[in-house]
């Protein structure tokens, strides 16, 4: 696929693809894109995008905040708060045409707001644009008593879910929500969790008992009532059905619940239904110090290992100031990479099985336990769940003896790849069932929030390692696979081509590993270096003890460093209040927005279509519910 049949987002000149490939010129190509990258978080210098506002909006009082990510932050009044996003989303020359990430903080306990407004609640937007490669956030101060602010879902879709989480989880309100109700929470849950005061341990509650009637009205309060959806009663439409599929379905992929409406066999209406993975991490990232949180962040995207722990722990260094030697960000690319190809392999298998192929899972889980037995576990000392990196490297060093089994297996996974090809991607039945299936244009993959293979599918090669390249991503080279379509053949095809990318990145990674240290000597690395004091004074040895057990002092700030996890884009908004603990993480995943999407996907297709349009999603609920 040449240059102009990329289709890229309404805020970067595009022209249309008016053509599919045949499957022999490939459904994906290796594709550059050129735009100048931009280490860590940082964006364009703050004055730039403030500068635009304040010209356009000559009145508006812009209190700036200095960040340790470099993204330029403001606070603006709430009530001109839609005004401005709309211009930023909409009207501007180059728009920020994505809401990466939309959330609250609970300001009340905060020490360290030195130049920042009074607030009891603040309601931050992170926007994101692909034409000027830049981010700014942007937020608003809110009282104690009916905190709100106006919805944004008109501007950028995507804000629909996170503007319910924003009322679930700290009780702020939405004007002009079309559906403002529970997200993660049950219908009945009492309180809003984010919030200080609410109960962070089962055992700040008593003991948990369920009568019979308490039961019944739990479940009458799950029934699916159309008319609270917008949405017609059956008893108005005879042609309508409702069908409920979850949260306990094998298609589903996870405790994950969707309603569809359908006449005769096609989809005419959709409803998601979140949080029956919800487990609480965010809150419990305010009762673990920095350290001990890490092994949490391994079961967001449960496939994704590693790279969970990436975008956390460069966060929490950046906090802190801490230059991580080169030995351990190499070490940690090769096992981000791995992670890729695992979760790929995951994804690749059970898609055929939900169209119908049966034996491929089998042979890709084998290629998986491979991986793990051969590359991963002797490495790291686990397997799905290592939780091996740390702030300020790793746990440990690479083993003795690690670079042969890499190398075996770079060598042993082309060759499969390419019969996966022959028995899957080119399956006649694979393309009747994907092609042309639930396709969706760049400029609606920007809108609804989609990264990573999802926005890449669609045709536009944005990959973060390239555009923002972190951990030294900018000394390899590798291609960045992209669609034409979007749809679910497309979707299957750049997370094929993207594992041989993988192999292609870890091969030049072994042959540049460098000697040197595994983690960084630094006061606030976790744990903290032993030597060379630790056994001879006993100052040091308390310091020791300490670092060990409470874990570091973070300095107050804030930092958001995002990677290219194995599902999309992946951060951890951190707030530091200068504690042993964070004050507040915001957990921005890839999942989460992908499957807000569904109802565009599936809509007007048959039911049937609805099992293959799930699987190309590629998602993970314990990613969505967080």
């Amino acid at each position: 696929m040449n240059d102009e049949q990329r289709t890229q987002p309404d805020d970067v000149p595009h022209q249309q693809s008016e053509t599919r490939p045949e499957h022999g010129e490939g459904p994906v190509q290796p594709c550059q894109w050129p735009v100048a990258a931009v280490a860590g978080g940082g964006a364009a210098p703050p004055p730039a995008v403030f500068r635009e506002l304040r010209e356009r909006f000559p009145d508006l009082p812009l209190t700036e905040q200095t960040t340790a990510d470099g993204i330029p932050t403001a606070w603006i009044p709430r009530e001109q708060t839609a005004q401005v996003l709309r211009y930023l989303g909409r009207e501007a020359a180059e728009p920020f045409a994505m809401l990466y990430d939309l959330g609250g903080v609970d300001e009340r306990e905060r020490l360290h707001r030195e130049g920042m407004p009074d607030a009891a609640f603040s309601v931050f937007y992170h926007l994101v644009s692909y034409s000027r490669n830049a981010d700014v956030r942007l937020k608003v101060a809110l009282p104690e008593e009916r905190p709100e602010v106006d919805s944004v879902a008109g501007i950028w879709p995507a804000a629909g879910w996170y503007e319910r989480e924003l009322w679930d989880m700290f009780g702020v309100g939405v004007a002009g929500h079309p559906q403002l109700k529970r997200l993660l929470n049950p219908p009945w849950w009492d309180g809003h969790p984010l919030r200080k005061e609410h109960p962070s341990r089962g055992t700040e509650y008593g003991p948990f008992e369920m009568s019979e009637d308490v039961f019944d009205e739990m479940q009458e309060q799950l029934r699916f009532k159309p008319e609270e959806w917008g949405l017609p009663r059956t008893e108005d439409d005879p042609t309508l059905m409702y069908l409920n599929i979850g949260p306990q379905h094998g298609a589903t992929h996870g405790p994950f619940r969707v309603v569809v409406g359908l006449r005769d066999e096609e989809i005419v209406h959709l409803v998601p239904d979140i949080g029956y993975h919800h487990r609480g991490s965010e809150k419990m990232a305010e009762r673990q110090s920095w350290h001990t949180y890490i092994p949490y962040t391994d079961r967001v995207d449960y496939l994704g290992g590693v790279t969970n722990n990436l975008p956390y722990v460069l966060s929490v260094e950046k906090l802190c100031g801490i230059e991580v030697p080169e030995r351990a960000q190499l070490v940690r690319i090769l096992l981000c990479e791995a992670f890729r190809i695992a979760s790929h392999l995951v994804f690749y298998g059970t898609f055929a099985q939900d169209i119908g192929a049966l034996s491929p899972v089998f042979y890709m889980f084998e290629d998986r336990e491979r991986l793990f037995d051969d590359v991963i576990e002797p490495i790291t000392g686990g397997r799905m769940h290592p939780n091996w990196f740390r702030i300020g490297g790793l746990a440990e060093d690479l083993p003795t003896g690690w670079k042969q089994p890499v190398l075996d297996y770079l060598d042993y996974l082309p060759a499969r790849l390419d019969e996966y090809d022959r028995l899957v991607m080119d399956n006649r039945i694979m393309k009747a069932r994907t092609v042309g299936v639930s396709a969706i244009t760049v400029d609606e993959a920007v809108a609804w929030g989609l990264t990573g293979p999802m926005l890449r599918a669609a045709g536009l090669p944005w990959d973060w390692r390239k555009q923002r390249p972190y951990s030294h991503y900018d000394w390899f080279e590798f291609d960045v696979p992209v669609g034409t379509t979007g749809d679910a053949y497309d979707r299957a095809a750049v997370h094929v081509e993207e594992m041989r990318q993988s192999l292609r990145i870890m091969r030049q990674v072994v042959e540049a590993m460098p000697d040197g240290p595994y983690k960084a000597f630094h006061p606030l690395t976790t744990p903290p270096a032993k030597e060379p004091h630790t056994m001879h004074d006993i100052e040091s040895l308390i310091t020791h003890f300490l670092g060990v057990t409470w874990g570091p002092v973070v300095p107050p700030g804030e930092a958001c460093i995002y990677t290219e996890g194995t599902k999309g884009q992946y951060s951890y908004y951190t707030i530091s209040d200068g504690a042993t603990s964070p004050y507040r993480v915001k957990i921005r995943t890839a999942s989460f927005p992908h499957l807000q999407v569904l109802p565009k996907l599936c809509t007007g297709y048959e039911i049937a279509d609805l099992v293959t349009v799930l699987g190309s999603i590629d998602f993970v609920m314990a990613d969505v519910d967080k």
